[in-house]
C-alpha cells in the first residue's frame, strides 16, 4: 500500500526548524559531531598521537624515505644521475642533511631504488628543503633524474627510541628492509612486544634501524637488517627462534599488523651504510 502525504503533511514545518534558535544549533552540533567528530574528541585524537610519539620515538632526527621506481631501460641512467643529486646533498654543508643510505631492491618491487636522508628534526626538514628548491645546482640535478622514473613517493619517518640508526659503515653482503602496515591505534602496543623482543635477534644480527611514519603512508613500521648473505640470513633466522620470548613476539606483532613486506636491498656504491 503506498501512503499518500496530504497537502498539509508536506507543508508541516521540519522537526528542526521547529525547534528553538538554540536548540536547532544544539541539534546541529550533535548531528556535525556524529558525522565528522566532535572537536574534543579530534583534540584528543591528536594528542595521543603526539604523546605516542613521544613515548616511542627518539626526537632528535627525522628521516626521509625516499622511494624511485625506475623504467627498466633506463637503470644505469638513472643510477648515474641519482649518484650526483644524493651525494651533491650529503656534501653540502649548508643543508641540515646527511645521506643515511641508498639501495637497490634485489628481492620484492624491482627496479626499485630506496633512499634514506636524515635531517635535524622537522626545523632542518623546513631548512633543508626551502634551501634545496632555492638551489639551481640541486633542482638541475634532481630535474635530471625525472626523465627515469616511473613513480617516486616519499615518507618522513622517526626512529623508535630503543633503537637508533647504525652510523655510517661497509660491513657488505645484503640488507632486508620489512614493513608492516598496523592497525590503527596499536603503534605503542607493537613497540612495547617488539622491544621486549628484540634483543633475541640482536644476539646474531646487525640491526641497522628501526622507525615509524608519521607523514605519508601512516600507521607504517619499518625495521632494517644486515646480512653476511642470504644463506646467513636463513640461518639467523632459524637461529632467533631457540631464543625465548622471540615466538611470543612474533605471535603479538603478527597480530596487530595488516600487512607486512619483505625487501632484500643491495647498497649502491655511495651509500654510508654498505
Amino acid at each position: 500500500m503506498i501512503t499518500r502525504l496530504t497537502s498539509s503533511a508536506l507543508r508541516a514545518p521540519s522537526t528542526l526548524s521547529r525547534l528553538p534558535p538554540v536548540a536547532t544549533i544544539q541539534s546541529r552540533g550533535i548531528l556535525q559531531a556524529i558525522l565528522h567528530g566532535s572537536e574534543q574528541a579530534k583534540q584528543e585524537g591528536e594528542i595521543e598521537t603526539l604523546q605516542h610519539s613521544k613515548l616511542v620515538g627518539r626526537g632528535k632526527y627525522i628521516h626521509s624515505f625516499e622511494v624511485h621506481k625506475v623504467k627498466p631501460d633506463r637503470i644505469d641512467e638513472y643510477k648515474e644521475v641519482a649518484e650526483k643529486y644524493y651525494t651533491g646533498l650529503a656534501k653540502d654543508e649548508s643543508l641540515s642533511v646527511k645521506l643515511t643510505g641508498g639501495w637497490e631492491t634485489s628481492i620484492g618491487a624491482l627496479d626499485t631504488y630506496v633512499h634514506i636522508l636524515e635531517y635535524e628534526n622537522y626545523k632542518g626538514y623546513d631548512q633543508s628543503t626551502v634551501m634545496m628548491a632555492d638551489s639551481k645546482e640541486h633542482n638541475d640535478r634532481f630535474k635530471a633524474m625525472l626523465p627515469f622514473l616511473e613513480s617516486r613517493n616519499r615518507q618522513l619517518c622517526q626512529e623508535f627510541a630503543f633503537w637508533a640508526s647504525s652510523p655510517p659503515h661497509s660491513m657488505g653482503g645484503v640488507f632486508e628492509l620489512r614493513t608492516y602496515t598496523l592497525h590503527p591505534g596499536t603503534l605503542l602496543e607493537w613497540e612495547q612486544a617488539w622491544r621486549r623482543g628484540i634483543e633475541a635477534r640482536r644476539k646474531f644480527a646487525f640491526p641497522v634501524g628501526a622507525w615509524f611514519s608519521q607523514v605519508g603512508r601512516l600507521h607504517q613500521v619499518h625495521h632494517m637488517w644486515q646480512y653476511d648473505s642470504m644463506a646467513a640470513r636463513k640461518a639467523v633466522r632459524e637461529q632467533a627462534w631457540t631464543v625465548e620470548g622471540w615466538s611470543s613476539t612474533v605471535d603479538k606483532t603478527s597480530k596487530l599488523a595488516q600487512t607486512m613486506d619483505s625487501q632484500i636491498l643491495v647498497p649502491l656504491h655511495y651509500s654510508p651504510l654498505r
